[in-house]
């Protein structure tokens, strides 16, 4: 049997974990840390889940009535987990959940896959429970703040921020469709805690730069982590870009990675010239990964892309903890000193994949400031191989073309 207690002390691993209760009920454990109430059931001599919540928004004592309810609709021959998909089909239109998974798949085509998980698990675990069922054109500016305010609770205020963010643009699309006089979010205002504007911690001082290096070329792990830990100086792109990065992407030959508008932030292809260095480091891993579709595949399976944790979890067993570096501070590294040498900053911001408010200006710039590029990468490589090997490197401060 579980308790509140061995609840709050379990501590995610690398792979989904299953706390049991009793009764068909457990705790399912993600490596990121959430926490999802389950019942195990049979019906009609198949095997079902019915999911009955999210820890600690569903208490265990909840959990347990939930799961002695869907039991006794067990016990009289129903199948709870098929009357709750009846009842979702049969939702009025003008709830608010009707209208929010409206507008999110209309919407959700033009957004990155992880983004689209992020806006529909805050829906699903943050608004639909509290007000789903409600039409959409009764929800008041009160109501809609007090179940901001609980996230608020929670320690999350980034999160209750997005959640009005996200509020607004579902109640200005039901305004639009007929199904809401006013976008009550509006009236919202200045009601939230403002946030702390946050950034990756990063590494930008030369010395603690060329410290940083050498731990990533000692690293004891196995070579795709290794590979990944080394070329992520290199290409500064973003944690999910890299660790999703396909060979078919890459050309050795060439010196080139084109990933594709799919997997970018801001939905426009993106080029990464790839400087001798980074090559090499390819050329290595490639008899390893290479006859595989990822770069930097699983450790379990080669079908699938390293973990999101992989580098980040690196980096903690190399000293550099959360507080001081992650994944995504090598794109700061590179940015602050790449600006402070008098690169082109129009070129390093392409580089960065910064993304462009016009579509058009997007799929034009793609490859702009290419050749400028190319000679910055190459030049950034260089760098940080002297910054490695401890070499006093003066930086050149004169503006690039």
């Amino acid at each position: 049997m579980l308790t509140e207690t061995r609840i709050r002390a379990a501590r995610p691993g690398k792979k989904a974990v299953k706390l049991f209760d009793g009764g068909g009920l457990y705790l399912l454990l993600h490596p990121n840390g959430s926490k999802y109430w389950r019942l195990k059931y049979r019906h009609s001599g198949k095997e079902k889940t019915l999911a009955l919540g999210v820890y600690p928004d569903v208490t265990l004592k909840l959990a347990r009535q939930r799961r002695d309810d869907a039991r006794k609709q067990i016990a009289s021959g129903r199948d709870p987990a098929a009357e709750r998909k009846a009842a979702k089909e049969e939702t009025d239109p003008e709830s608010f959940e009707a209208v929010a998974r409206e507008w999110f798949a209309k919407f959700s085509l033009h957004w990155a896959a992880s983004h689209s998980d992020k806006i529909i698990r805050r829906l699903e675990r943050d608004l639909f429970p509290y007000l789903g069922t409600r039409p959409t054109r009764s929800i008041t500016a009160p109501e809609l703040l007090t179940v901001l305010r609980r996230i608020e609770a929670r320690g999350t205020p980034e999160t209750a921020h997005r959640a009005l963010q996200n509020c607004g643009q579902i109640f200005r699309y039901a305004v639009a469709t007929g199904r809401a006089e006013r976008n009550p979010a509006g009236d919202l205002r200045g009601a939230l805690a403002p946030t702390k504007e946050t950034h990756y911690p990063s590494i930008t001082e030369p010395k603690a730069v060329g410290e940083l290096l050498r731990a990533l070329s000692g690293y004891q792990g196995d070579l795709i982590t290794r590979s990944a830990l080394k070329l992520a100086p290199l290409v500064f792109v973003r944690p999910g870009e890299l660790r999703r990065a396909e060979w078919a992407e890459i050309d050795l030959d060439k010196a080139e990675w084109r990933l594709p508008a799919e997997k970018m932030k801001a939905r426009a292809p993106h080029v990464v010239p790839l400087s001798q260095q980074a090559v090499a480091i390819l050329k290595e891993l490639h008899p390893l990964t290479g006859t595989g579709r990822y770069v930097f595949p699983g450790l379990r399976s080669l079908s699938r892309p390293m973990s999101e944790n992989t580098v980040n979890a690196a980096l903690r067993r190399l000293g550099y903890d959360q507080h001081t570096l992650t994944g995504h501070g090598f794109r700061s590294m590179a940015s602050t000193l790449l600006n402070e040498q008098g690169w082109n900053r129009d070129a390093i911001e392409r580089q960065l994949a910064h993304g462009e408010r016009d579509a058009v200006r997007a799929a034009y710039n793609y490859a702009e400031h290419l050749p400028v590029r190319r000679k910055m990468m190459q030049a950034w490589a260089d760098y940080l191989d002297g910054l490695r090997c401890g070499a006093k490197v003066v930086p050149i401060h004169k503006r690039q073309a």
